[in-house]
C-alpha cells in the first residue's frame, strides 16, 4: 500500500503567498508549489523534512509566486516549470516587483514548460496539471491524483472569491470557463488549497462562491 505524502502548506513573503511542499516519505522525493520568496525558509523546510524536490511547479508567473524560484532551484537543483503562457509575465519579475515597491533579482531561465494534463511524478505520487487561465494567460492549478485528492488552485479560485482579472493578461470570461468548466468538474469533497488565504472544498465553492458559485 502506498503511504499518503506528506503536505506542508505555509505562507510567503508580503502578499502572504502559500507555498506547499508535498513529499512521497519513502522515497523522499518532493514537489514545491509556488515557492514566491523567502528561499531560506523553503529550503530548511526541504532539509527538515530529509526531502529532496524534483520540480519547482508555478501556479502563475505573478511575482508573489514565483519570486523565491531562482533561491530554491540554485540550492537543490530543482527544474522550474511553469505554463508558457506565462513567460512574459516570468521573464518581468524586477518590473513586477518594482510596481509594488519591491526588489527582485532577474529570475532564472524555466525549465520545460508544463503542458495540458502533464503529470509529474514524486515518488509514488502523482500531480496533473489544469490548465486554468484566467487570472493570468498561462495560470495552472495543480491536482494530486490518488484515494485523497487535493486541488491546489493558485491564484485561480479562492474561498469565496476567484482570482482578480484586472492586471496584465487577465480575462474575466476565461477564469469563469476555467472554474466552472475544470475545477467544479472535480469530486465535490475534493478540498482546495488557495495560492492565499485559507483552504476550502469544490462543493463548498459550487454552492458559495459569489463569482462563479453555480
Amino acid at each position: 500500500m502506498t503511504a499518503a505524502p506528506l503536505v506542508e502548506t505555509f505562507p510567503v513573503g508580503p502578499l502572504q503567498c502559500n507555498c506547499t511542499i508535498l513529499a512521497d516519505p519513502v522515497s523522499r522525493e518532493a514537489v514545491v508549489i509556488d515557492p514566491g520568496d523567502e528561499p531560506e525558509r523553503i529550503v530548511r523546510a526541504l532539509e527538515a523534512a530529509k526531502v529532496t524536490p524534483v520540480a519547482l511547479l508555478h501556479t502563475h508567473a505573478h511575482f508573489d509566486h514565483i519570486g523565491g524560484s531562482r533561491a530554491v532551484k540554485e540550492a537543490t537543483g530543482a527544474p522550474i516549470r511553469l505554463h508558457p503562457a506565462d513567460r512574459p509575465l516570468y521573464d518581468a519579475l524586477p518590473e513586477q516587483a518594482a510596481f509594488f515597491g519591491l526588489r527582485a533579482e532577474a529570475p532564472l531561465p524555466p525549465d520545460a514548460p508544463l503542458a495540458e494534463g502533464e503529470v509529474v511524478h514524486f515518488g509514488p505520487h502523482a500531480l496533473r496539471a489544469l490548465h486554468t487561465p484566467g487570472h493570468t494567460p498561462g495560470s495552472t492549478s495543480f491536482l494530486l491524483e490518488g484515494d485523497a485528492p487535493i486541488l491546489f488552485s493558485g491564484d485561480t479560485l479562492f474561498r469565496r472569491s476567484i482570482g482578480r482579472t484586472d492586471l496584465w493578461g487577465g480575462d474575466t470570461d476565461a477564469i469563469l470557463a476555467s472554474i466552472r468548466e475544470k475545477l467544479f468538474a472535480l469530486p465535490g469533497d475534493v478540498p482546495v488549497v488557495c495560492g492565499h488565504g485559507p483552504d476550502t472544498t469544490i462543493d463548498e465553492e459550487r454552492r458559495l462562491n459569489p463569482f462563479a458559485g453555480v
